[in-house]
């Protein structure tokens, strides 16, 4: 995909924008950091990927107890018969 942008000033910066499509293509959302290099004469942006974090099991099932008795003590409201105008 080859898009045409211009180089503008904002600031003491120059500024190039990257247009949605390209940005989704190199899977960086806004707020992601690139690698700026030149190559032959030409911009080559890569994104930086951050370590993707990984979760221990124990991390994972933070809060579960909980959320199981919360579930359960919401079960009989969920089995009792209509006291209003509820929709069925």
């Amino acid at each position: 995909m080859t898009v045409t942008t211009k180089v503008r000033k904002q600031g003491g910066a120059a500024v190039v924008t990257i247009p949605p499509a390209l940005l989704k293509l190199m899977a960086v959302e806004v707020g992601d950091q690139l690698s700026l290099d030149v190559q032959n004469g030409e911009l080559v942006a890569k994104p930086l990927r951050a370590g993707v974090k990984r979760y221990t099991l124990a991390e994972l099932l933070v809060g579960a107890e909980e959320l199981a008795q919360l579930n359960a003590s919401l079960s009989e409201t969920m089995d009792g018969d209509a006291v209003g105008r509820e929709i069925g």
